[in-house]
């Protein structure tokens, strides 16, 4: 039996750099970039080295990267850290209904602390309309967090245009761009941006290592407490192997971005293609904007079926595929992005994420779609 993943969205392999690098610096390098001595001043230019490197990739400043355990604890530094250091000033906070809960989970805390949270529609493509988030603004609005890319359906969001609109009211601009990141060319000395989050496992990274973008002289307070590391912004010994890995993982990611669009639209429009052969156009539909979208996420809905048995089936034939639905005791629950975008409850119950990248072929593609229509007509024949 094949195997096959597609569920890069969630997770990518290692590239083979990427962990021939991490393997050097584990084996080679085991100081504290804390010491004074000369391990843990070799340490320290590991791990300023690879800052340099994906400063570099980013352009922007190195002082400006703040190394993380990954995206959900760089989204929790910059909510929580705008929150806390601007709390005197207001306690309203502006953000999307389809967010990363890494984003809507910190609202839904920050809220309990007696802050107010606008969460903001979406049309039924998934995006945002600048002008809904000029008009949430009040008087006493302290931050705006819009995720760059949506993790589930792709859409792309306006960031330069709910950037400018941020900076005109002097208002802190967050983005989520975990996703985008290694898809998305990202130049933070051109975007309207105050703070950016990024994890290193969505780009052949490690998991386990991210960073957050904090714009210079931004006022922000730390989210954890112990020692003076990333100049007193995130206290912990620094993952020496892990950031070596991101940095290399950001290098290849940034030289081949052009390459990896063209690969994944070449998978994309070839699964697309394959599902119309074998599925049949009137049997599925495909949720997310129809051209503002990352190349190599596609969500589809199968109204004949439901989301877990397809998913089931799947991973039966050995193919690896999601819902951007959340999983509480072995059951699924509606999507809260798909819910955002008012689809229609069909869509919404039978919504599958196809994610696909490093090692993915266009064969790949063709034998996924043979085996949706395969499992499709298995359970029509049970029906």
């Amino acid at each position: 039996m094949k195997s096959i993943y597609l569920d890069h969205a969630a997770s990518t392999p290692v590239h083979p750099e990427v962990a021939e690098a991490m393997l050097k610096v584990m084996t080679e390098q085991y100081g504290n970039a804390s010491s004074v001595h000369r391990f843990g001043r070799i340490a320290k230019r590991v791990v300023n080295g690879a800052r340099d490197i994906i400063a570099a990739q980013l352009n922007c400043r190195p002082e400006e990267i703040v190394f993380t355990s990954g995206g959900t604890e760089s989204d929790n530094l910059a909510l929580f850290g705008i929150a806390s250091a601007y709390k005197d000033k207001g306690k309203h906070i502006i953000t999307t209904a389809i967010e990363h809960h890494a984003v809507l989970h910190t609202c839904e805390e920050l809220e309990k602390q007696g802050f107010k949270v606008t969460y903001l529609p979406v049309d039924r493509f998934g995006q945002v309309n600048p002008e809904h988030v000029r008009e949430a603004i009040a008087d006493d609005t302290i931050l705006i967090s819009v995720m760059y890319a949506n993790n589930e359906v792709g859409t792309i969001q306006p960031i330069r245009e709910i950037g400018e609109i941020a900076r005109e009211h002097g208002i802190p601009f967050h983005v989520d761009a975990v996703q985008a990141l290694g898809s998305i060319d990202i130049s933070l000395s051109d975007l309207p941006v105050d703070l950016m989050s990024f994890s290193a496992h969505k780009i052949n990274g490690p998991q386990g290592v991210g960073a957050l973008y904090i714009r210079r002289k931004l006022l922000i307070h730390p989210l954890l407490h112990g020692g003076l590391q990333e100049k007193k912004r995130r206290a912990g010994t620094e993952n020496m192997a892990g950031v070596t890995g991101f940095a290399k993982a950001m290098e290849i990611a940034k030289a081949r971005l052009g390459d990896k669009i063209a690969s994944d639209r070449k998978l994309r429009e070839t699964f697309i293609r394959s599902l119309e052969q074998h599925v049949g156009k009137e049997r599925f539909v495909i949720n997310g904007h129809p051209t503002d979208h990352l190349e190599h996420i596609v969500n589809v809905s199968f109204p004949e079926t439901n989301t877990e048995t397809l998913l089931m089936n799947l991973d039966m034939e050995g193919i690896a595929a999601a819902s951007g639905s959340a999983c509480t005791s072995g059951s699924l629950e509606l999507s809260h992005v798909l819910e955002a975008m008012k689809l229609p409850e069909e869509l919404l119950n039978s919504a599958v994420r196809f994610s696909f990248g490093l090692g993915n072929t266009t064969e790949d593609m063709e034998y996924t779609a043979q085996k949706v229509e395969t499992i499709l007509q298995r359970l029509r024949n049970r029906s």
